[in-house]
């Protein structure tokens, strides 16, 4: 199972509506941290976004640089239905580690938990090169043990700590108080700062 998490894969999970990470609107500690932002013209990216709730609502507070990606095709489609205005050239379909731009800000929302565990190390160097001087990785990792079983693929903080220090200032990892009821005690909210 593990070595079949491509593009035919998601694609199907879509397509027969096996997405239980989907909760339909965008988690309440991401909302919180977005509405403490001031800067409006943030390029912001989401990868992994899937039906992309959060990429809605900023778009809706008035952040027009943002950035969705996915590596399949129904939950692109999925948001232009909802937002048929949102500028296509900031909708990406493609592979997250073939990206080449430079954003001020990436949100992670289940995106990290969803990639084959071996792929960690790569994520955390794609992120601190996509990255400007500065910029901000920001979101949530699952805090529960690590299982062949998955996705979702958990991890610890001690894990989340050793993984991201060398590239990033963690500047905040801790359990969220704000989870949505199904992943209150799962989850660690994170800040991490891009290393020059």
């Amino acid at each position: 199972m593990i070595n079949q998490l491509n593009k035919s894969y998601w694609e199907n999970r879509y397509t027969n509506n096996q997405i239980g990470w989907n909760i339909g609107y965008i988690s309440t500690p991401l909302k919180t941290y977005i509405d403490q932002i001031k800067d409006k013209s943030l390029k912001i990216l989401i990868p992994g976004a899937g039906n992309s709730y959060e990429a809605e609502y900023l778009w809706n507070q008035g952040f027009k640089n943002v950035y969705v990606l996915d590596f399949a095709h129904q939950p692109i489609d999925n948001f232009i239905n909802r937002l048929p205005h949102f500028p296509k050239n900031q909708l990406i379909n493609a592979n997250f580690f073939d990206l080449d731009k430079s954003f001020d800000l990436i949100f992670e929302q289940t995106f990290f938990c969803a990639l084959n565990p071996i792929l960690r190390k790569r994520y955390v160097e794609q992120m601190h090169q996509l990255l400007k001087p500065k910029g901000k990785l920001v979101g949530l990792f699952f805090n529960f043990e690590l299982t062949e079983a998955g996705p979702p693929f958990g991890g610890t903080k001690s894990e989340y700590k050793l993984l991201f220090h060398s590239k990033f200032y963690l500047k905040v990892l801790e359990p969220s108080i704000n989870s949505i009821k199904e992943r209150q005690g799962k989850e660690l909210f994170f800040i991490f700062e891009k290393k020059s």
